[in-house]
This record gives structure tokens, C-alpha cells and sequence, in this order.
């Protein structure tokens, strides 16, 4: 599954903004602005903006921000909100906030940004509070500090900004500036969702998926996908592609899943790219095809998606939909194993192994089946334990080929029973009793056994 939906910084929002009991010409250019004839908007803001008119000044700001009536003008925009957030003009000076923050009209200054949103929030205007919040969560213009993002968030959700609503949430769930609760962390999320907030009702979706904060419901999560996805959320289209390929919540359906993966893909989001990849390349959903397979890997690949760079190599390695290439597949295995994805580490390792695309190096290969059978896998655990029952790359150790070829015979792999019986046959008592003792130990994601750890070897 992909990540969830991040922190999110309120920088859109450009509206008209009217004020109660506004004086006649202004509630004109207000309601002549709201039908679109900017004409008559323009005329009027203007006379009121220069006779020092904050609200009409501060709907010219937007005028020359959106390009309405007026050729778009960062510079004029931000000159007359500066006039209306000068008079304490609450919008205004959210809205002159962002343009620092952004460096739209005005060199990016992020301590600017901070001290205009301040103004605003201290006035009690949630856009601003909200913003505030995001400034002290990601420690820009001001020292990072995760309790005061929480309490300008919630000051924000408590007056019902869906925005704010989220950012809580998300801080609720990571346990920042409050201690960890999935529980809020689902219950400031429903508040936003239920606003049709979309990064809101995708969380709210995975939290059903993986039982967080309230029963695991595959139901709902795919209700909470489907809502979201249908705003053209990303990340909800990958979310509801994944529970029709897997057939959660929804009869399992691999063309629906080709559906949304296509539609997630198409606006870039890797994970999906990469979904799309392996309907492609299994023929699932859709016509086997090893070019579009290739292409889609790519795609997700080059934006630095593990699971696509190991998927790539394996496309160059097995020359399906591209020439085959040992080279280019050590390139793209070597990326993925960087990032710690365990299948092209033990599979950089079989081509240092053969000598395959890179020069020939036991010692390359067994520190990538290493790494890789540190995590658990399988084929690598039997690799490692290979090379030490023969002593290559490593010294001889038949107590630790026993240790790795149990630990990979566990998971149902016949060639490593084969060989941890084979080495137990001949290890004396004790180093039989010191390979099982290691092995029964042994946490998938901590170091295995290096010859100083054992007693009975050598």
C-alpha cells in the first residue's frame, strides 16, 4: 500500500471575501464579482480600495492574484493585501502569509510567512491557525516544534476546518506533539471525510484496512477509497485498485484493479505505476504485454519506486520487452538493493555470484545474500548458507550453513532442507545443538551469526 496522505499546507483558497453590513457599492462589487462581470467588481473595489476600504482592497488583492477582470499580477496582488492586512484585515493577511511562503510577488520568506499567519490566527481565523500549525510542524521560519503545530491544528479543527481536521489526525496517528492514538487519529479524520475531504477519507479508508483506531472493516475502507478516488485522489484510486486485485471489501475483479490502477497511474503516483506494471506483465486484467509492462516499471522506477527498479532489472535480466542486458539489470537491482528491498539485494548478489553484468566477486556476492537473508528471504538464507557449507567468498562454516539453510528450510524451502540435512549429518553434537540454538533465536531483521559468535566453529 502506498503511504498515507501527508501534513497539508493550506496555499489555494483564493476567494471574494464580503464582509456583514458592507456598504452599498461594495456588496455591488461583491455580487457583481460572485456573476463573473468583473468589469463592475473592479470599478467599484477600486474606488473603496482608495479611500482605504480593508475589505475592498483585500477583494482587488484577489482580482490581480487570479487574473479576474485584470491581467494576473503577483506584485499588485500582493501590494493590496498588504494594504488590507495592514489594517488587520484577517484574509488579507493569511493571504499575504502565503505569498511569502510561496515567494509569489515577493521574495520566499518564510519568517514573513510565519508573522503574517500569526496575525491572522491570533484574530482566530482557521485558514491562518492552520497554516501556522503546518509552519511549526515542518520548522519553517520558525524552530520546529511539534506541540505548538498541535495547537494551532486544533484550534483550527475545533472550528470545523477540514484541513485542520486532517493535519491533526495525521499528527495523532505519528504520535507528534501528543502521544500516539489511533483512536483520535480516526476520529479527527471522520470529521474531514465527512466534509468530502479527500487526503482525509483515504487515510480514513486505510485505517479500516489495517484495523487501526477501530475494527478492521474491508467494507468500509473500500467505501472511504471509492469516495476520495472519485475526486481524483491518487493515492485513493491505488487504494481501491489494491482491494479489487486482492478481492478486499469488493469480489476480486483484476480489471476493475487495471481500472483505478490506470487512473492513479496516469497522474504519476509510482506505486500504482508500478500495479499497472505487474497487471501488464501477468496478463491480469488486461492483455499480456511485456513493452507496456517495461514502460510503466520505468516510470515508477525513475521516480525511485524500489519494487519497479528490482521489477526492471528483472525485465532487462530475462530480456522480456527490452534487450537483454546483464548490465543494465545490475544498474536497476543495484538501486532497488540500496533502498533495502531484499529480492534485488539477494538477486545483486547472484549476479556478483555468476559474474553477470558486474565483475565476478564472491565476497559482493555473499554481502548482498547477507543483507538480504537478514531480512528474511528465503532464497537468500539458502544462497548464504551455500557458500559457507563450500567456502566461498567466506570461510568454511558448516555450523553456520546449518543456521542458514534451517532458518530458510522453515519457510518451506525443499533445496534448503535438503542442505541443512545434509550438514547435520555431519556436525558433532554440540554443533548441531549450537546451530539450532542460533537458529531458534534468530529475529528476521537483526544480524545473523559472523564467525566470532560461535564456539564450536572452527
Amino acid at each position: 500500500m502506498p503511504p498515507f496522505s501527508k501534513i497539508m499546507l493550506l496555499a489555494g483558497a483564493f476567494a471574494f471575501g464580503a464582509l456583514p453590513a458592507l456598504g452599498q457599492s461594495l456588496s455591488e462589487g461583491f455580487d457583481a464579482a460572485q456573476s463573473g462581470d468583473y468589469a463592475t467588481a473592479l470599478e467599484n473595489f477600486e474606488q473603496l480600495a482608495g479611500q482605504g476600504n480593508a475589505a475592498a482592497q483585500f477583494n482587488l488583492g484577489i482580482m490581480y492574484d487570479n487574473g479576474e477582470g485584470v491581467p494576473q499580477n503577483d506584485s499588485k496582488a500582493f501590494e493590496w493585501y498588504r494594504k488590507a492586512a495592514g489594517q488587520g484585515f484577517a484574509a488579507a493577511q493569511r493571504n499575504l502569509g502565503n505569498m511569502y511562503r510561496n515567494g509569489n510577488g515577493v521574495p520566499q520568506n518564510d519568517s514573513k510567512a510565519v508573522e503574517w499567519f500569526r496575525e491572522a490566527a491570533e484574530q482566530g481565523y482557521a485558514d491562518a491557525q492552520v497554516n501556522l500549525g503546518y509552519m511549526y510542524d515542518n520548522g519553517k521560519g520558525v524552530r520546529q516544534n511539534d506541540f505548538k503545530a498541535v495547537e494551532w491544528y486544533r484550534k483550527a479543527a475545533e472550528q470545523g476546518l477540514a484541513g485542520a481536521q486532517f493535519n491533526l489526525g495525521n499528527m495523532y496517528r505519528n504520535g507528534k506533539g501528543v502521544s500516539q492514538n489511533d483512536s483520535k487519529a480516526v476520529e479527527w479524520f471522520r470529521k474531514a471525510a465527512e466534509q468530502g475531504y479527500a487526503d482525509a477519507q483515504v487515510n480514513l479508508g486505510y485505517m479500516y484496512d489495517n484495523g487501526k483506531g477501530m475494527p478492521q472493516n474491508d467494507s468500509k475502507a473500500v467505501e472511504w477509497f471509492r469516495e476520495a478516488a472519485e475526486q481524483g485522489h491518487a493515492g485513493a484510486q491505488y487504494g481501491l485498485a489494491y482491494m479489487y486485485n486482492g478481492g478486499k471489501g469488493v469480489p476480486q475483479n483484476d480489471s476493475k484493479a487495471v481500472e483505478w490502477f490506470r487512473k492513479a497511474a496516469e497522474q504519476g503516483l509510482a506505486d500504482a505505476q508500478y500495479g499497472l506494471g505487474t497487471m501488464y506483465d501477468s496478463g491480469k486484467g488486461v492483455r499480456q504485454n511485456d513493452f507496456k509492462a517495461v514502460e510503466w516499471y520505468r516510470k515508477a522506477a525513475e521516480q525511485g519506486l524500489a519494487d519497479a527498479q528490482y521489477g526492471l532489472g528483472t525485465m532487462y535480466y530475462s530480456g522480456k520487452g527490452v534487450r537483454q542486458n546483464d548490465f543494465k539489470a545490475v544498474e536497476w537491482y543495484r538501486k532497488a538493493a540500496e533502498q533495502g528491498l531484499a529480492d534485488a539485494q539477494y538477486g545483486l548478489g547472484t549476479m556478483y555470484y555468476s559474474g553477470k553484468g558486474v565483475r565476478q566477486n564472491d565476497f559482493k556476492a555473499v554481502e548482498w545474500y547477507r543483507k538480504a537473508a537478514e531480512q528474511g528471504l528465503a532464497d537468500a538464507q539458502y544462497g548464504l548458507g551455500m557458500v559457507y557449507s563450500i567456502g566461498i567468498g567466506v570461510s568454511r562454516n558448516p555450523v553456520m550453513a546449518y543456521v542458514a539453510s534451517n532458518l530458510a528450510a522453515a519457510q518451506g524451502d525443499e533445496r534448503s532442507r535438503k542442505l541443512r540435512d545434509r550438514e547435520a549429518d555431519g556436525l558433532s553434537r554440540d554443533q548441531l545443538a549450537e546451530g539450532q540454538r542460533m537458529s531458534s533465536e534468530w529475529r528476521v531483521g537483526t544480524p545473523l551469526p559472523y564467525l566470532k559468535d560461535f564456539n564450536t566453529w572452527p
